[in-house]
């Protein structure tokens, strides 16, 4: 008897998914419970179990686009179990990685000449190489095996700047389907640029006070925490300082009326293989510095395997975003609808400032808060961002959100 695995349903408001891949082909014997094909949403990733075991038989084909409750498969669960152990490796997948480039064919009897970045290349190329500096990644081979021969070297010479593979003057275009989660993240964009008066104020902050604290203690605390001391840890904690101290700044607008949240759910913007994700780390100001860093690399861990669940980016009252992991020096980010704002993190550069009257070299990086002005007029949003600064250039506030003499003097 075959029994039907539909499309399950995923969250409210999302009526079809695309399947994205089958992990077990048809005709395949699948045990219950092993996953057989992963499915994405406008919003997520996720895979799906046989329900029993059986002889899979596919429905669906990847890159259709499914309704929430279509037959997605049928598993044959009166068939027989196969008899029989998997097929054992042949003795040559059974052996070392040096008795495997052994057993492989000769390219050629010529002499073959090692060179940088493991490849090979004939005795003449390999003089060229040496005697030109070319790099040998930059050289496409022609040889049997990948071996660079003379001919190559002369092409890569001949047209410098080429990338390896590609032919000259080719125009080659590809066209493909837009995912689930690429067209929702384009839509919300649109959204969030057209229905709020977005603005952007900026500010830098001198690192150098949580870059030394981090160098003095990131072995004792990842040997206490089983974590790295990261940067993020330090600017959640100095935002929900911030967000509960302006708290137009960590509030909605809904309707008519304005929503205040009394608690911090941070959403992180992380870069995963389907695109732009914003997992949430909720109740952030109740969390430790170990915490914080520890829930940061569950949830981009996650993200990165495609296996966050809706719960956990469904939500969010304030957003932080780190363009400087890729190099970005300043950038104006787009506000995550429905919140109100949105942190942008950029990279850490060694400037000249001016400091009591001498020019200094410190570790700056720029921040920019992109607002909804509807909500949070420039008293706030300034003051917000200053306050953020402020922290973060003296993280021992960080313990009380005040000076801690102040705090013990309760001035």
């Amino acid at each position: 008897m075959a029994i039907d695995i539909k499309v399950p349903a995923v969250g409210e408001s999302i009526s079809e998914v695309t399947l994205v891949k089958w992990l077990k082909k048809d005709g395949e014997y699948v045990e219950r419970d092993e996953v057989i094909a992963e499915l994405e949403s406008e919003k997520a990733t996720f895979e799906v179990n046989a329900e029993q075991a059986g002889i899979l038989k596919t429905v669906g084909k990847e890159n259709d686009t499914l309704k929430i409750g279509d037959t997605l498969a049928q598993i044959d669960e009166a068939a027989a179990r196969p008899e029989g152990k998997a097929p054992v490796a042949t003795a040559t997948e059974n052996k070392p990685e040096e008795v495997k480039k052994e057993a492989a064919p000769a390219a050629s009897n010529a002499p073959v000449t090692q060179v940088p970045n493991d490849l090979k290349a004939s005795p003449v190329a390999s003089a060229i190489i040496a005697d030109k500096k070319i790099d040998p990644s930059s050289i496409t081979p022609s040889g049997t095996g990948g071996k660079i021969l003379k001919n190559d070297v002369l092409d890569a010479l001949n047209n410098p700047g080429r990338i390896p593979g590609k032919p000259l003057f080719g125009r080659e275009a590809k066209r493909e389907k837009m995912s689930n989660l690429r067209k929702t993240v384009s839509r919300r964009l649109v959204e969030a640029k057209n229905t709020t008066a977005m603005l952007t104020t900026f500010n830098e902050v001198d690192m150098s006070r949580i870059m030394e604290l981090r160098t003095k203690y990131k072995e004792g605390f990842n040997k206490k925490h089983g974590v790295n001391l990261g940067f993020m840890s330090f600017f959640t904690k100095a935002v929900c300082f911030a967000l509960q101290e302006w708290r137009a700044v960590n509030a909605y607008i809904d309707g008519d009326e304005i929503i205040y949240h009394e608690y911090c759910d941070i959403s992180i913007s992380v870069s995963a293989p389907k695109g732009l994700v914003v997992p949430v780390i909720r109740n952030a100001e109740s969390l430790s510095m170990a915490e914080i860093e520890k829930k940061v690399v569950e949830l981009a861990t996650k993200a990165k395997e495609n296996k966050l669940t809706m719960e956990e980016m469904q939500g969010g009252t304030f957003t932080i975003t780190n363009g400087g992991v890729f190099g970005s020096l300043m950038s104006t980010p787009i506000i995550n609808i429905p919140q109100s704002a949105i942190l942008g993190m950029h990279k850490i550069q060694e400037r000249p400032i001016a400091i009591n009257g001498q020019v200094v070299i410190k570790p700056m990086m720029y921040l920019a808060l992109s607002y909804d002005h509807r909500i949070i007029d420039g008293r706030e949003s300034v003051s917000f961002l200053v306050r953020v600064k402020e922290l973060l250039e003296n993280p021992d506030l960080l313990l009380f959100g005040k000076d801690p003499v102040k705090a013990l003097l309760e001035v």
